[in-house]
């Protein structure tokens, strides 16, 4: 079986960039490009394919953010689906809204990867749909009941736990829940508004910063020393 060559579409350079990489730290991957728009990335899609009875491309797999300026993610998956493109895709994004979900799902999304996530995450969700596409790939003429529901249960498998020890997917979402609808908060007063030691909310939110969804800043106008102020990065909301 050849590498899977992925195209990468984020607007963000920094993430997009950031995914390129993971593609890279991947064995059974190959990165095929990069695109920050959803224009840019079906003008790629049609380069890549090739005309014969099925549309086919160079192409396999399109790991799509579905928050940017010019198309929404599904525009784009309705697009390579009106095209005729072989193409899998896997969402990643923050967008977690059941609608969506569900909309994916309709328009052929293999998996949904919700930001913000560790490389093992990513390494969880990618090996999965490699063993995904090889039960396929390894069955040749008519298949069985068998095979079919080995290849769709390892889209389904679930990962690995991929929180730092002590951290819980709960608590994070709270903290991000509550990050995303303020103007920037100290581990203080998450804590408080949580019902959180601060220390743990502390935990919790360095976390997200070392992930790149949260930022860190001096917040001044009090005697002493700065307070560390914690503010969602708006990019982190595609």
């Amino acid at each position: 079986m050849t590498d899977v060559r992925v195209l990468v579409v984020d607007d963000e350079a920094l993430t997009a960039e950031a995914h390129a990489e993971y593609v890279r730290r991947l064995d059974g991957f190959e990165l095929a490009g990069v695109a920050t728009s959803g224009t840019e990335a079906i003008r790629m899609l049609r380069d890549s394919a090739s005309e014969g009875p099925h549309v086919t491309a160079s192409i396999d797999l399109v790991l799509l953010d579905f928050t940017m300026p010019d198309l929404h993610g599904l525009d784009v998956c309705r697009r390579i689906r009106a095209a005729g493109l072989e193409i899998d895709v896997v969402a990643i994004t923050a967008v977690r809204d059941v609608k969506t979900v569900r909309q994916a799902v309709s328009l052929g999304v293999v998996q949904y990867l919700i930001k913000p996530f560790t490389f093992r995450a990513f390494a969880d969700k990618m090996q999965g749909y490699l063993a995904f596409r090889q039960s396929f790939d390894e069955a040749s003429g008519a298949t069985t009941q068998r095979d079919i529901d080995r290849g769709i249960a390892s889209l389904r498998t679930p990962g690995r736990e991929t929180l730092p020890t002590g951290l819980a997917g709960e608590t994070l979402d709270r903290v991000i829940a509550l990050l995303r609808t303020s103007e920037g908060l100290s581990a203080s007063e998450i804590a408080a508004r949580l019902n959180l030691s601060r220390v743990t909310a502390r935990r919790y939110v360095e976390h997200l910063a070392d992930s790149g969804v949260v930022e860190r800043g001096a917040r001044y106008g009090t005697p002493g020393r700065p307070e560390v102020e914690f503010r969602w990065v708006s990019t982190a909301r595609s």
